[in-house]
């Protein structure tokens, strides 16, 4: 008898067939995010990562790819970078399944207003409680809303963002809203986006959402 193997295949090789009119296909939630291209690596890796603590159950590698809008390589690329960033990530014939997948962050978002010297301040008060930054937005009066990814997760990520700034001369976007602006964030506790608004109503840097536009 030739050797049997009883390695277990990649979720990339399982054979998904055509499903028939009304018939539910499994694996990603009702609520997975549109697909994106040319969606920032870092941002769909952590959209790919929240897709997988959502579902509790093992997504297709074939759906993924098709869900973020990108080709298998690249979503096999992007599940070797989560794990080597230290997500448990498995390989199963059902998909891609996340172990012991940790609670969803919470996101919210929060409106300030200060100037420029105070960019490294604000930005330190929400990252030293372990909050990601991940964009900042203005409402222009003319030009409607406007919007810039950040993805700042650490002091030495405030400290090269204002070193740009610096080094190119440019001005940050809410210098367009004489200081007024927002910034989408996450926090792995609610309690942590509450310290985060004490700590900013302190500093005189936080100001209530329907004040944000003026």
């Amino acid at each position: 008898m030739g050797e049997q193997r009883t390695d277990t295949p990649p979720a990339d090789d399982v054979v998904v067939r055509p499903l028939r009119k009304g018939q539910e296909r499994r694996g990603a939630p009702a609520d997975a995010p549109v697909a994106r291209r040319g969606q920032r690596g870092e941002e769909r890796r952590q959209d790919l990562l929240h897709s997988l603590r959502a579902a509790g159950e093992p997504l297709l590698g074939v759906e993924l790819a098709r869900q973020f809008g990108v080709s298998r390589q690249a979503l096999v690329q992007d599940m070797a970078i989560l794990r080597a960033a230290g997500s448990d990530i498995m390989a199963t014939p059902r998909g891609y399944l996340l172990r012991n997948p940790a609670p969803v962050t919470q996101r919210d978002v929060l409106h300030v207003r200060h100037d420029r010297a105070a960019i490294a301040d604000e930005m330190t008060i929400l990252v030293d409680l372990g909050i990601r930054i991940l964009d900042v937005a203005i409402d222009h009066p003319i030009f409607g809303p406007l919007r810039a990814d950040l993805h700042i997760t650490s002091r030495q990520d405030v400290y090269e963002v204002i070193e740009r700034l610096d080094a190119t001369g440019s001005a940050p976007l809410f210098e367009l809203t004489d200081g007024t602006h927002s910034h989408t964030v996450e926090s792995p506790r609610p309690d942590l986006l509450d310290r985060a608004r004490q700590e900013l109503d302190r500093r005189g840097f936080l100001v209530l959402s329907d004040d944000s536009h003026g």
